[in-house]
């Protein structure tokens, strides 16, 4: 399986894993699956630690480049063609970033691994 990450699922697995679901836990856990994390994620994260939204030790540049190596997760760039693909969305969500990985996770054929129910009403895969 290849999983696309949310910013939120991804910062759970790493620091709080027993708030992730058992069926997304299995998932990351297994190390025959492929881990992915865009540009999105590190961006909101970065924009809730300046807003004071959430707390981050160091900067969230090395907290993010650190994680990525502990973790296996590798990152999925944004490419022309997921922005293509984000504008077909239908409104469904208004968050930005979670619109981002909904395009990439079609675009690429990814689940996306996230709590947020509305993301489900894309044509995506979704699993938590």
């Amino acid at each position: 399986m290849r999983l696309l990450l949310d910013t939120h699922a991804w910062i759970w697995w790493l620091t709080n894993p027993e708030r992730l679901s058992r069926p997304a836990d299995a998932a990351l856990r297994d190390a025959d699956h492929e881990r992915y994390l865009s540009p999105a994620s590190t961006w909101e994260l970065m924009v809730k630690s300046a807003a004071g939204r959430v707390s981050v030790v160091g900067s969230v540049e090395a907290l993010v480049e650190e994680a990525l190596a502990a973790s296996g997760v590798q990152p999925l760039p944004i490419e022309h063609g997921h922005a293509v693909q984000l504008s077909r969305l239908p409104p469904h969500h208004r968050d930005p970033f979670d619109r981002m990985l909904v395009a990439q996770a079609q675009a690429e054929g990814l689940t996306l691994v996230t709590a947020d129910r509305q993301l489900a009403r894309y044509d995506v895969d979704t699993l938590w």
